[in-house]
C-alpha cells in the first residue's frame, strides 16, 4: 500500500495490529461484496456485530469494555475501513464518534452504562440527530423543541400525580431530523433540541429510543452517493422521554459541535483511505493494461497521474498524522480538523477522479472501485460541514473576522 515516505514505519504494535486487522476485514468481507451493495443501495448489516467485535466502534474511548486505543490507531482504523467503502467508515465514525462519545463525554453514569458496552459490541446501534430539514450547516438555527412536562401537571388525578411524580418529570420532544445515517436500524438517537423550559431555550442533548410512541424513522431511498450507507430521517412527534435520558454534562452548541470535531477527525482519515484504494487500482490496472503492444503504465501521461496521485496522498497523509499527535496530547483545535477535513476530502475526490479516468470505460462499473469512491465522496464533500462552510472557518481563524455572520 502507498506510503511514499514510510510513515507506517513509525507505528507501534498495537497500531500495526489494528491497522493489519481492520484491512484484512475490509479485504476478506468488505470489497467482495459492497460493489452489489452499493448498485443495490443496501448495507451490510450482517458486519455489524462482527465490527462490534473487532473492537471498531470508539476504540479510542476508556471504560466500559472499550480498548482505550491511541488516536493514531483510531485514525489508521477509520482509513482502512474507508478503503473499503465509505458507507463502512460512516456506519464505525457515527456509532463512535457522534453516539458514543456524547454519551461518553456527556452522559450520567447510569446512560454509559446503560449505553455504551451494548453500543460496543454492536448490540445496540446509534444515530446522532441535528441536522433539520431547513438547517444544515447553520445548527444555531434549530427548530427541534423539547418541553418540560411536569407529572404533577399533567394528570388530573392528584393521587396519580403524587404517583407519577415519583418517576421523575418528562420531555416531549416535537420536530424532524434528516439526512441522518443509520437512524432507520437505530436502537437509540442522540437528538439535539431546544429545551424550551429553561431561561433562553438551551440545546441540549436527549437519548431517545427509537421505539418509543411518535418517533419514526423512514428510509431515504434513491441516493445518487454513499449508497451502502443507511440513512434515513427522525421524526419526532410529543415523544415523550424520562428526564433521566437527557445528557446533564453539556448545554448550548458546543456539545453537537465536540461531536463534529470527532467525527471530522476520523474523516480525515478516511478520505486517505478511499484516496489510497483510487490510487492502488489506479495503478494496478496501468500495469496491467496494455495497449500500442504494452503496458499505459510506460506512457508519460500515465505516470504523471500517478506521481502526482501519490504526492497528494502522501501529504494529506503526513497532515492526518499531526493531527493525531496533536490530539493525542490535547492540543488539537477544532479550526485545524477543519483543515485536515476540507483538505483530504477535496484530495480524494479530485485523485479518484483522475483514478476513474485512468480505467477508461472500465471504471464506470462496480467492478472497479474509484467511481464509487467518487460518488461517495461528493457526500463526504458536504456532510458534516461543508467545504465551503471549513473555509469560512479557517477564514475566521486567519483574520478574527466572522464571515458567516
Amino acid at each position: 500500500m502507498l506510503d511514499y515516505v514510510d510513515l507506517e514505519a513509525d507505528l507501534d504494535e498495537e497500531e500495526r495490529m489494528i491497522r493489519d486487522t481492520a484491512r484484512r476485514f475490509v479485504d476478506e468481507k468488505v470489497k467482495p461484496e459492497i460493489g452489489d451493495h452499493y448498485e443495490a443501495g443496501t448495507f451490510p448489516e450482517e458486519l455489524i456485530p462482527e465490527m462490534g467485535e473487532l473492537g471498531f466502534y470508539a476504540p479510542n474511548l476508556d471504560g466500559y469494555g472499550l480498548p482505550n486505543v491511541g488516536e493514531r490507531a483510531y485514525g489508521l482504523l477509520m482509513q482502512e475501513l474507508e478503503a473499503g467503502d465509505a458507507g463502512i467508515r460512516s456506519m464505525a465514525s457515527v456509532q463512535g464518534a457522534l453516539v458514543m462519545y456524547p454519551i461518553h463525554a456527556f452522559g450520567s453514569d447510569e446512560q454509559k452504562e446503560r449505553w455504551l458496552p451494548e453500543l460496543g459490541t454492536g448490540e445496540a446501534v446509534g444515530c446522532f440527530g441535528l441536522t433539520e430539514p431547513n438547517h444544515g450547516s447553520n445548527p444555531s438555527g434549530m427548530e427541534t423543541r423539547a418541553e418540560r412536562d411536569s407529572a404533577e401537571e399533567t394528570s388530573a388525578d392528584p393521587r396519580e400525580a403524587t404517583n407519577a411524580s415519583r418517576d421523575g418529570d418528562e420531555y416531549v420532544l416535537n420536530g424532524s431530523k434528516t439526512w441522518i445515517t443509520n437512524s432507520p436500524i437505530a436502537d437509540v438517537a442522540v437528538v439535539w433540541a431546544r429545551d424550551t423550559s429553561a431561561d433562553g431555550s438551551p440545546i441540549r442533548g436527549f437519548l431517545v429510543e427509537t421505539d418509543r410512541d411518535g418517533v419514526t424513522t423512514n428510509k431515504i431511498d434513491e441516493k445518487l452517493s454513499m449508497r451502502a450507507s443507511i440513512t434515513g430521517e427522525i421524526g419526532l412527534n410529543d415523544v415523550r422521554i424520562p428526564e433521566e435520558n437527557v445528557l446533564p454534562g453539556v448545554e448550548g452548541l458546543k456539545g453537537p459541535l465536540s461531536c463534529l470535531t470527532q467525527a471530522r477527525f476520523g474523516i480525515a482519515w478516511g478520505a486517505v483511505g478511499s484516496a489510497r484504494d483510487c490510487f492502488e487500482t489506479a495503478r494496478q490496472y496501468a500495469t496491467d493494461r496494455e495497449q500500442f503492444g504494452g503496458p499505459i503504465a510506460r506512457f508519460q501521461i500515465q505516470q504523471e497521474k500517478l506521481a502526482e496521485m501519490a504526492t497528494q496522498i502522501t501529504t494529506s497523509q503526513l497532515l492526518a498524522y499531526r493531527l493525531a499527535d496533536l490530539k493525542e496530547r490535547g492540543d488539537l483545535r477544532p479550526e485545524q480538523v477543519s483543515m485536515a477535513k476540507r483538505n483530504n476530502v477535496r484530495m480524494a475526490r479530485d485523485q479518484a477522479r483522475i483514478a476513474r479516468e485512468m480505467l477508461g470505460g472500465n471504471g464506470i462499473t462496480t467492478d472497479y472501485s474509484p467511481m464509487r469512491h467518487l460518488s461517495n465522496l461528493e457526500t463526504v464533500y458536504t456532510y458534516e460541514g461543508t467545504h465551503d462552510i471549513h473555509t469560512l472557518v479557517l477564514g475566521k481563524d486567519l483574520t478574527g473576522i466572522a464571515a458567516f455572520e
